[in-house]
């Protein structure tokens, strides 16, 4: 099982968002910042380290706001995305081949354009309504491979 953390920072009516270039796509994907859990740290841990190296920003975590899992073939994922604040403005760093090619304030009215996938954008979009039942959403397929920039698919 993969463990991923993810962050919704909402500030003026607007949700940060960051795109990554991964192998296996022709064109960049716009998500929530986070990314995989690494050995010994726990998932509110990987949110804050995440989304210091994706946005540059410090971001506290002020609650769990939902869980989603899906299968990609036989690969497991579960992800837990967390409602956390950050204070400045998102940058990228230039420095070393970060898969993130943009991070950007993005008005809440298109969110749904923005996010392409479904198991990430449509577990956010009823989460922002109020109507993600137990706050909770699982999916047995994915929709898409992703191949990480480390050569994992």
């Amino acid at each position: 099982m993969i463990h991923l953390a993810s962050g919704i920072a909402i500030r003026d009516g607007a949700l940060l968002l960051v795109a990554s270039r991964y192998p296996n796509q022709p064109r960049p994907l716009w998500n929530l910042p986070g990314g995989r859990q690494q050995r010994g740290e726990l998932l509110t841990d990987t949110v804050v380290r995440e989304f210091l190296e994706e946005t540059s920003l410090r971001a506290r975590v002020v609650e769990l706001a939902y869980v989603s899992e899906s299968y990609d073939r036989e690969k497991h994922f579960l992800n837990a995305t967390f409602v956390v604040e950050a204070d400045g403005e998102p940058h990228l760093e230039t420095e070393g081949e970060d898969h993130v090619v943009a991070v950007q304030w993005v008005p809440l009215a298109s969110v749904r354009e923005r996010l392409e996938v479904a198991v990430v954008r449509d577990p956010l979009i009823a989460y922002l309504q109020g109507v993600l039942e137990r706050r909770y959403a699982g999916y047995y397929s994915a929709g898409i491979t992703i191949e990480w920039p480390d050569g994992s698919a």
